[in-house]
């Protein structure tokens, strides 16, 4: 007896320590990607989970990753594919649909998807910068136009992101689509690159790198309209109460070269813990994750009535041109036409 009672004891002590492990729970994300490592652990805590973070490049590489491994998925859920890449995703049958509660407090012009395959986390407006301190040491008057940029003068201090694998990339490419139309975005962008125009595999290499404010040779970069305002705050002894006149850098809003980037997080086919990515997906939208994100990642949050940092200022929101109907349908197309009509082309 007093052998099976200590038995029976180790079984209910395996029972309760089995019960009491945390579940893994694995979220895959863009390189750009980041939160307060304590709102992270207040989740773990509410939901006895462990979450494991997967860098999966920029955006476009994170997608092209989520299709080779869709068969075996890295993850359980995925932030940072946003509307360029949602196509292809639904293309492949990445995402299980889920619409969060929280979705509710999302303008209806922000939402991603009407299925729920993706819901909208945040916004942003991919846009050119440019470096006050150059172009005031050199005497150099900005481009006004598109047409201004593709000339040498201007197009041998540009550079950007690949449309291929990355989203701001990518999201350039359909604003000058959406402005020159193909047969003329193609030609603007084949002189562009004659005349030097730079194309990078990524955004960090393009703004982190290659941009000269940040000892680089481009004093044009495509960025975010929002990172004029993470260049302040970024700055030593940054005070929201006491605010520069002005940022080093600042946008540069050509007519047809600004893009409205909606990110969003989803739950992955094939997740090992389907429920768990749900709830992180609620998480991503709650009031305290939507606070932390505009001083994080320097895009808006979704969520109406969030309050912004003080160095918002420095992150004007520019009028965007409606995109044509059937931009969006297909963006893999026109990245395959541009390799195919700019890279390629002789």
């Amino acid at each position: 007896m007093l052998r099976n009672a200590l038995l029976l004891g180790l079984l209910l002590v395996g029972a309760a320590q089995a019960q009491s492990a945390p579940t893994t729970l694995t979220v895959i994300t863009h390189d750009s990607f980041d939160l307060d490592k304590k709102l992270v652990a207040q989740f773990e805590k509410a939901n006895n989970a462990r979450v494991r973070f997967v860098k999966g490049g920029d955006a476009g590489e994170l997608l092209n990753r989520l299709i080779l491994t869709r068969r075996a998925p890295l993850a359980d859920v995925v932030y940072g594919l946003d509307n360029t890449l949602l196509p292809r995703a639904r293309q492949f049958g990445l995402l299980e649909a889920y619409k969060s509660p929280a979705l509710a407090k999302v303008p209806a012009a922000y939402r991603l998807d009407d299925a729920g395959l993706l819901d909208t986390v945040d916004y942003g407006f991919v846009a050119l910068n440019y470096d006050r301190a150059w172009f005031q040491k050199s005497g150099l008057p900005l481009p006004r136009t598109l047409d201004d940029l593709k000339k040498p003068q201007y197009a041998r201090l540009t550079v950007v992101p690949s449309p291929a694998t990355s989203s701001p990339g990518l999201a350039f490419l359909l604003a000058t689509v959406n402005h020159f139309g193909e047969a003329g975005a193609w030609e603007w962008w084949r002189e562009a690159r004659l005349g030097g125009l730079k194309v990078t595999r990524g955004w960090s290499d393009a703004y982190e790198k290659d941009f000269s404010k940040n000892g680089g040779k481009f004093p044009i970069v495509l960025s975010y309209a929002s990172s004029p305002a993470a260049e302040v705050f970024y700055a030593d002894g940054y005070d929201p109460k006491k605010l520069p006149a002005q940022s080093p850098t600042a946008n540069l809003f050509l007519p047809g070269s600004t893009f409205l980037q909606l990110e969003g997080a989803g739950v992955l086919k094939g997740a090992k813990q389907p429920a768990l990515a749900r709830k992180f997906v609620d998480f991503l939208l709650s009031a305290p994750v939507q606070a932390d994100i505009p001083t994080r990642m320097w895009v808006y949050p979704a969520v109406s009535g969030i309050p912004l940092d003080p160095v918002f200022k420095f992150a004007q929101q520019p009028d965007v041109t409606p995109v044509k109907p059937g931009l969006l349908a297909n963006p893999q197309r026109l990245v395959d036409a541009w390799v195919t009509n700019v890279l390629r082309a002789r």
